[in-house]
């Protein structure tokens, strides 16, 4: 196994890795900018079947095992006892009848689907291309960098590179991480190669356990993920967007001050936009059969103004 890069190294990329004014002092799209229109309408050129498989998990609400913060569901209006004083529905009594409720949740954590944006994670007091994060408020949220940045969506070439496959195995044990070492073997396997405008979606087989478990990940077990030194890896290549079918980071990480460096130094030094909690197994089956790793991907935020990211279900379409 490679050996990982000191907690001094990582910590030199917050300078070395740096996005910050490349693109302008007033960038608010970090690694988006290698998206160009051109990559977007090339991608449409992938589609060669009309099939749409989903990266997303279903959002559960109410009690569940394991689950970070539990999403609710308050039903405000419901089709029982429209005949009972009391229990009228959403137009009152007569014979029209509708359902509303209530959600919420936080999504950010190990549960959900979700897209973090560059408000997300802040260093030294600072967000990404040295925006003060005194920008991100109790009252009015993020002023700076929040999901409306990419609200037109994103659609562009998207990579899966499975690991676990790649090892011939089910899923990968919580101390076997992920080196760029091991993203060029499976880019090897699979036959494509990653460039500036990709999204990188990374199976780590998490999502097979998953389901086997019929629970949410365990926030205290160890997890794979992207290691520390793929960073730079990230950065050469012009990578767009990363996933996973975990939070990323390996968990724990090793480093006693960059507890989470794939969000801390991708999100805060390169505007790395990440997408967490990935569910890839369809996926997986789907670019088996097919004998494809590569297809178009499409992603779109709820337009949440002054909201750090968003629930999200990424698409690839074949």
């Amino acid at each position: 196994m490679p050996t990982p890069p000191s907690e001094e190294t990582v910590l030199s990329w917050f300078d070395e890795l740096s996005n910050w004014g490349r693109w302008g002092d007033d960038d608010r799209l970090g690694t988006l900018n290698h998206l160009t229109p051109q990559k977007s309408a090339a991608s449409a050129s992938l589609v060669k079947e009309g099939r749409t498989v989903s990266c997303a998990w279903d959002i559960r609400t109410g009690q569940q095992p394991g689950a970070t913060v539990e999403s609710q569901r308050y039903m405000l209006s419901t089709g029982l006892g429209l005949d009972q004083e009391g229990r009228k529905g959403l137009f009152g009594a007569g014979r029209a009848g509708a359902a509303q409720e209530y959600i919420g949740m936080v999504f950010h954590g190990l549960d959900v689907t979700h897209l973090d944006s560059l408000a997300h994670l802040f260093w030294d007091g600072k967000m990404y291309n040295g925006v003060s994060s005194s920008q991100v408020s109790d009252r009015q949220g993020a002023l700076v960098h929040d999901v409306l940045a990419v609200k037109d969506g994103v659609v562009t070439r998207g990579v899966l590179l499975d690991i676990p496959r790649l090892r011939g195995t089910d899923f990968l044990d919580g101390d076997d991480h992920v080196y760029p070492e091991d993203l060029e073997a499976a880019e090897e396997a699979a036959g494509v190669k990653l460039g500036p405008g990709d999204v990188l979606l990374l199976r780590t087989g998490a999502g097979f356990e998953r389901r086997q478990q019929k629970k949410a990940y365990n926030a205290n077990k160890p997890r794979s993920g992207y290691q520390a030194a793929c960073l730079p890896w990230l950065h050469e290549r012009g990578i767009a967007m990363i996933g996973s079918d975990v939070a990323q980071d390996v968990t724990p990480a090793g480093y006693k001050t960059v507890s989470m460096p794939i969000h801390m130094v991708g999100i805060v030094a390169m505007g790395l936009w990440l997408i967490d909690n990935c569910q890839l197994e369809d996926l997986a089956e789907t670019c088996a059969k097919l004998s494809r790793w590569e297809f178009q991907f499409v992603l779109a935020p709820v337009r949440f103004q002054g909201v750090t990211g968003s629930p999200v279900n990424p698409l690839a379409v074949f």
